[in-house]
């Protein structure tokens, strides 16, 4: 694999720009907020900060120029590395990319016919689908943008009800350049805007009615935060209490059973219906799918069309949903419980380096990604970032950092197979020798 870990930005999400990745990121959706944001402070070359040398771009374009250099000496820093805390594939090269496909003959009949438009192995993958999550049917989709809008779309056609109750920092309110609204005429009720999941409370509390609940699970921009059990099943009745549907937002749900202590039928089984994505977890080329009752599910194959998602062949997605699903899966619970072992170890290396303050958020993960928040600008967390990967050849952080106010800084950790060749102590090690670089990018040294 020649790549590592890197903002996720999904098909779901071309806008939340952050920093020096504001004119393009790879395919991920990083923490929110904008670098950008920051007054310019010109920078000749990727080798570090510093004043423009005569006759180059000056003011936006000069700032913009600075940001992409640093973007991709980060990323150039972050593929040498020899050690990082996840190696992520969408990010490798073609060659690495097919190369997933040489494990679909475990996974399925490659000498059946060929899918057109979503029968076959498209079939066979929205079956396995609807199993593990203990519904009746599931239509699978090119995106999760489409995947979301159909269900709800087709939820308020049967609710008489377009109002959607969300979280502000839900993803098709961040990422979805308002999609709900302008492409089907849903409209968004917003439960709360704090960076936690929604309360009960706050659904029995809204002052108009909607017809469907949606909960993203985990809530990636408040730090990839999930409900307790109690809480969530709480929401539920909550929305059931108001005659709303319930709708979850599993982009990320494959890896939510070791928190909340339930399969992942156990998990769906409180939902309506169920969005999953193929490819951030499971490392699919793409793809998405909403698991429901049949007859919601009949109706989401008419819509898909309608919406242009009826492609005429899907094999190498479907098939590497399902080497996803073979492979990937079962090896969540793992990531996660690394995940805890290394935001421990950071928080401890960090603060014997002498670090003024810093959040590992959630103190313990509920997923295997999570954030990190440090007093420092961005320029200084960045430049300390891709230094120590230069230099050291270990990456713990290889993500963009994001301005969350004067200096103060976040990014997100990614945690996966490649973590788990690391101690607590490496890790420590690595968070320690970390903290003496900001110490010197911020002159505190």
């Amino acid at each position: 694999m020649s790549d590592t870990a890197w903002q996720d930005r999904d098909e779901r999400s071309p806008a939340r720009e952050s920093d020096e990745d504001r004119p393009g990121r790879e395919a991920g959706d990083g923490p929110s907020g904008a670098e950008a944001q920051q007054q310019p402070r010109p920078e000749t070359d990727a080798e570090g900060p510093g004043p423009v040398a005569g006759g180059g771009p000056s003011g936006p374009e000069a700032e913009e120029e600075r940001l992409r250099r640093r973007r991709e000496r980060r990323i150039a820093a972050t593929r040498g590395a020899d050690r990082a805390l996840a190696r992520l594939g969408f990010l490798g090269s073609l060659r690495d990319r097919l190369a997933l496909l040489d494990a679909a003959a475990d996974v399925h009949d490659l000498d059946e016919t060929s899918d057109i438009y979503g029968n076959g192995v498209v079939e066979a993958l929205e079956e396995k689908v609807a199993g593990l999550l203990g519904k009746e049917a599931a239509a699978f989709f090119p995106t999760g943008t489409m995947a979301q809008q159909v269900a709800l779309r087709c939820w308020a056609g049967r609710t008489g009800d377009r109002a959607v109750a969300l979280h502000a920092l839900a993803h098709p309110e961040v990422h979805e350049r308002d999609a709900f609204s302008q492409v089907s005429g849903l409209r968004p009720v917003t439960v709360t805007s704090e960076a936690r999941q929604p309360t009960a409370a706050e659904v029995r509390g809204l002052e108009e009615p909607f017809g469907a609940l949606m909960l993203e699970l985990p809530l990636r921009d408040a730090g990839f935060v999930l409900p307790s059990w109690e809480e969530l099943t709480e929401l539920v009745e909550a929305a059931r209490e108001r005659d709303a549907v319930v709708h979850f937002d599993g982009a990320r749900l494959w890896e939510t059973t070791v928190h909340f202590d339930r399969s992942l039928a156990e998990i769906a089984d409180l939902a309506d219906s169920v969005y999953v994505s193929f490819y951030k977890s499971l490392e699919a080329f793409g793809g998405a799918a909403v698991a429901g009752p049949r007859t919601l599910v009949e109706e989401l194959k008419v819509w898909r069309h309608r919406y242009g998602g009826a492609v005429f062949q899907q094999f190498p997605t479907a098939l590497s949903a399902l080497v996803g699903l073979e492979r990937q899966l079962p090896l969540l619970p793992a990531y996660v419980a690394q995940a805890r072992v290394v935001a421990a170890a950071l928080r401890e290396g960090l603060a014997a380096a002498g670090v003024p303050w810093a959040r590992v958020h959630p103190e313990v993960p509920h997923t295997h990604d999570f954030q990190v928040w440090l007093p420092y600008d961005v320029d200084v967390v960045s430049e300390a970032a891709i230094r120590q990967a230069e230099e050291t050849g270990a990456v713990l952080f290889a993500n963009a950092w994001d301005r969350k106010g004067p200096g103060l800084s976040a990014t997100e950790v990614y945690v996966r197979e490649a973590a788990l060749e690391w101690t607590a102590d490496d890790v420590r090690a690595a968070a320690a020798e970390f903290g003496s670089r900001l110490a010197e990018e911020s002159g505190t040294a």
